[in-house]
């Protein structure tokens, strides 16, 4: 078993690559522009890397893994907009499934999101991987840096848009019923469903999506990214 793990940013992948470095070291493979970092996680067999921001680079980043690196299994860790009130900053939640926000052939009688060509509007995460997911909240509610953190499973929404307006908000949800929004997700899920890999989102919340999204987002993106990071790898080494 072997998890490939993306971040868009350094901040979201930078804990891990540390935590790499600590379980005996790895070795560090660049393509595509992309670096990707080949070792160990504890004890669980990891590739991580920094994709960059958007779907193209996360979709070419899925590609890679699959095709260089023979993983198993993938993790989509970092931040993400909350669409969903329960959410707060700091919470994570964890994808049912993923679509693509930013997709419109509505021209041509196809839904909103629907891509032609394919058979599914949203692509299902993994069970198994959702179950694990589920268990690692249940382990960590009352742990330091997790206390206080609602965990809730849904819908992830993804698109070349950094939102922050409150009326894209409202149509992300009325119309995709979306409970974070962010700029990879659907475009590795699509990735994945095209190679039969397992994969997970797991997104911490640094924003509400709205118009104090630019405000919000460089203070407590960090923050999450790093907490997002200690659930995937806590997560992976109880698999």
């Amino acid at each position: 078993m072997r998890f490939g793990i993306i971040g868009a940013m350094e901040t979201e992948v930078s804990t891990l690559k540390k935590h790499m470095a600590q379980s005996g070291g790895y070795s560090s493979k660049r393509h595509a522009g992309m670096d990707f970092a080949v070792g160990k996680l504890g004890k669980a067999d990891v590739v991580v890397v920094k994709c960059g921001v958007g779907k193209v680079n996360a979709a070419l980043c899925v590609q890679v893994l699959a095709d260089f690196f023979e993983v198993t299994h993938i993790i989509n860790t970092g931040v993400a907009g909350a669409l969903n009130e329960k959410l707060d900053i700091g919470d994570i939640l964890i994808s049912t499934d993923a679509l693509q926000h930013d997709v419109d052939v509505t021209a041509l009688k196809y839904a909103p999101g629907q891509i032609p060509g394919v058979p599914t509007l949203a692509f299902p995460a993994d069970k198994l991987l959702s179950m694990h997911a589920e268990r690692t909240a249940e382990a960590l509610k009352n742990e330091p840096g997790f206390s206080g953190v609602t965990f809730m499973s849904g819908r992830v929404v993804s698109g070349d848009i950094f939102v922050s307006d409150n009326e894209v908000k409202k149509r992300l949800i009325e119309t995709f019923r979306g409970d974070c929004c962010e700029m990879e997700g659907a475009a590795i899920a699509q990735a994945a469903y095209a190679n039969n890999l397992p994969y997970v989102i797991l997104r911490a919340i640094s924003d509400r999506a709205n118009g104090g999204a630019t405000v919000d987002y460089p203070v407590f993106e960090s923050q999450a990214a790093v907490r997002c990071s200690r659930f995937v790898e806590y997560m992976i080494n109880r698999i």
